[in-house]
């Protein structure tokens, strides 16, 4: 999954070049270098982000939206607000990518059952504004796999399909450097535990610089690690800023998770 903000304050790669022209062109390059889908947002979630309003995320999403499905693309929609995934449902995205796990918006439930298009639903403890501030967790294992309890519990009751559901433990939101690390490196306990397709988003995030020291355009090779471990831990997809580099340990870390054995000393099927 390739990221494409059309925002001026992502962490990452805000920019105030955000005509269509330009993001199609970004686009259009991370499905060149291996992005199956390509992730649109246009509100910021870095922590102590600025919301914005409806009609601003709808004017800075549609267009590029639009231009990509026309184009054959796959596309995601992150957002968190339920008028934004049903206009961009309208248009032919074919995944809703809600930090919230729908909890942010009350109609989003209905939006997304209605369609019957896929959602990621990912775990955030708080919300932009204040998921940093002294985040604790007595098991974060446990407490992710309770909140997705609740979450699936609650898209199944409104009418979501178990096959439509994937999962996001949320690195960065609302976590501590261990709970980050932890999460990752066990990955295979929410997987078993669930049996739905994991999102893993660690692409450039603030607790690689944490280890490495560096800056937040320098961290693709702690990326690259971060994804592949979690990739071995049991994670079906990753959510990535630089698609021509991390295409490459994608590739290694999935051919080596095909060769990993059971209990039994068989090569699981992954």
């Amino acid at each position: 999954m390739g990221v494409l903000n059309c925002t001026p304050d992502s962490f990452s790669d805000g920019t105030k070049d955000c005509d269509v022209e330009s993001l199609l062109l970004r686009a259009r390059t991370m499905v060149a270098q291996g992005a199956n889908i390509i992730d649109v947002g246009g509100e910021s979630t870095r922590p102590n982000a600025t919301p914005v309003s409806v009609d601003e995320e709808l004017s800075r999403v549609m267009p590029i939206v639009q231009a990509l499905v026309n184009e054959g693309v796959c596309v995601s929609i992150d957002t968190m607000k339920a008028q934004v995934m049903a206009e961009a449902i309208a248009a032919g995205v074919s995944l809703v990518n809600d930090v919230s796990a729908l909890c942010f918006d009350a109609a989003s439930l209905e939006v997304v059952a209605s369609s019957g298009v896929d959602v990621c639903l990912m775990h955030m403890k708080g919300n932009p504004q204040n998921m940093q501030n002294n985040p604790e967790y007595q098991d974060i294992i446990a407490e992710v796999i309770t909140f997705f309890e609740q979450r699936i519990a609650a898209c199944l009751a409104a009418g979501i399909q178990t096959s439509s559901i994937l999962l996001d433990p949320g690195i960065g939101f609302g976590k501590r450097l261990e709970d980050n690390l932890t999460l990752i490196a066990n990955l295979n306990f929410i997987k078993e535990k669930f049996g739905l397709p994991v999102l893993l988003g660690v692409s450039r995030k603030t607790f690689l610089g944490l280890m490495t020291g560096s800056d937040v355009q320098q961290r693709e090779i702690e990326t690259a690690v971060a994804s592949a471990l979690g990739i071995f831990s049991g994670a079906d997809m990753v959510r990535v800023h630089d698609c021509e580099t991390q295409s490459k340990a994608v590739l290694v870390a999935s051919c080596l998770r095909d060769y990993k054995r059971d209990h039994y000393g068989q090569v699981a099927a992954c």
